[in-house]
């Protein structure tokens, strides 16, 4: 598992948008982790988070990356 792989997977997040609606179409977080792991991905909820707050500083789509993160960790969302 590594923060790397979560950045990996962040930056594939914003620009492979088919990709993005196939992982935010998974209900569970649970389910959402385990798809990203099958995409080749290597990494936790948690290195995500991590890695997102990296990159959030200083990014001009700071809410929809948080936003991204809320959702893999399973936390309710912003209506």
């Amino acid at each position: 598992m590594s923060v790397e792989q979560a950045k990996a997977f962040i930056e594939k997040m914003k620009t492979d948008e088919a990709f993005r609606e196939k992982i935010m179409a998974i209900e569970t977080p649970e389910e959402r982790l385990k798809a990203i792991g099958a995409a080749g991905f290597e990494c936790t909820g948690e290195e995500i988070n991590e890695a997102g707050s990296h990159l959030a500083q200083g990014c001009c789509h700071v809410f929809d990356v948080l936003l991204l993160f809320l959702n893999i960790n399973g936390l309710p969302t912003p209506p």
